[in-house]
């Protein structure tokens, strides 16, 4: 090459190098939104999995009050009943609702043993990890995607209602067995004693697998999807109401401090407990509002009575039935316990999602 070549190299060879460095960029950026898209996974994973085992008590107990193979007989109530003693009964329902959950707490570990309060652990992992990182997969990526296709920005709460509502949708169409398995187990009653130990009807998740496979099909494994669908209100309530809780205290504690965000040890740290904050409240009133799809839910997945009648059919039967047979109280049975279980997780869960997205470099 002559030295004015070397000076001024020719167009098409920089137009070359150019184009080089562009596909060099253009990879280094597809890899990059490559893995920030499978954060989502990983975060949800692991917020998923400490919120799981940290409430698997209160999860055990909350389930136990939603079902009626636990509760007392339930009393019939008509029309005649004057309105008078109904609403004596509501108050009633009401102050008494804390000492039946203490009351079947101590029951429980009085005559089961400790070790009850984390059965169904195992398969609730199984369903809970894959459930949160599916969920938070495609909420946040679906987030990106609606924003860019509407041109709208991501903190719009249509984003935000959008994305959660997909999340619930394709989160409880892939993990609805896992959650029949997971009930099943933990309404499980000992029904006798064999050479000193008690006999259940199932002997570990893969028995009640096979048994719910053999006695109902693969439609056993898929009831209660209904009512997993009409929890996607909740959900979706929550999520919107988090993000929307997130921005406002991010903006008061902003305007407090005079500044932006605080990216010191300290920031951060005061950002997760805004962000755990909001998960909290925002789960509290989406459960206040919802709740009554969580009693339908377990009722639907419960097995069938010992000679083989399935005494739940469907979401409005099964609402009416419960409605019929036990008022509208027990729509809100054990409530309590999963107001306990639920705003903790929601904060741990929400709080460890948000911290691991930080790790991969996406801000909180």
């Amino acid at each position: 090459m002559r030295p004015a070549e070397l000076e001024n190299p020719p167009q098409e060879a920089l137009l070359r190098d150019h184009k080089s460095l562009g596909n060099a960029e253009l990879v280094t950026l597809n890899k990059t939104s490559a893995t920030k898209a499978w954060a989502h996974f990983i975060a949800g994973a692991s917020g998923g999995m400490a919120a799981a085992v940290f409430t698997s008590p209160l999860d055990v107990l909350r389930t136990r009050l939603q079902a009626d193979f636990y509760r007392s007989p339930p009393s019939i109530h008509t029309s005649a009943t004057p309105m008078s003693a109904r609403t004596v009964q509501l108050l009633n329902s009401s102050c008494n609702h804390f000492h039946e959950t203490l009351s079947t707490l101590s029951t429980i570990r009085r005559t089961e043993g400790w070790r009850v309060f984390f059965r169904g652990l195992g398969p609730s992992l199984t369903g809970i990890v894959p459930a949160s990182a599916i969920k938070f997969h495609t909420y946040g990526n679906c987030k990106r995607i609606v924003s860019e296709a509407t041109h709208w920005g991501k903190d719009e709460p249509m984003v935000h209602m959008l994305s959660a509502a997909a999340a619930g949708i394709v989160t409880g169409t892939a993990t609805n067995p896992l959650w029949v398995i997971k009930t099943r187990l933990q309404l499980d009653k000992p029904y006798g004693k064999a050479g000193g130990i008690q006999q259940r009807q199932y002997r570990n998740s893969l028995d009640c697998l096979a048994q719910t496979m053999r006695g109902e099909g693969i439609r056993g494994l898929y009831r209660g999807l209904s009512a997993s669908y009409l929890g996607t209100i909740e959900s979706t309530l929550h999520l919107v109401l988090y993000e929307q809780l997130k921005i406002s205290l991010a903006g008061m504690e902003s305007g407090r401090s005079g500044h932006g965000r605080d990216d010191s040890a300290r920031g951060q740290v005061q950002a997760m407990v805004r962000m755990s904050s909001a998960a909290g409240i925002s789960k509290l009133l989406a459960v206040l509002v919802a709740y009554p799809h969580e009693v339908i839910r377990t009722r639907l997945r419960q097995a069938p009575s010992e000679n083989g009648r399935v005494k739940y059919t469907g979401l409005v039967q099964c609402f009416r039935l419960i409605l019929k047979e036990e008022g509208f109280l027990s729509m809100y049975g054990g409530l309590t316990p999963h107001l306990l279980r639920t705003v903790p997780a929601a904060g741990i869960a929400l709080g460890v999602y948000e911290l691991v997205l930080s790790l991969f470099g996406m801000p909180l």
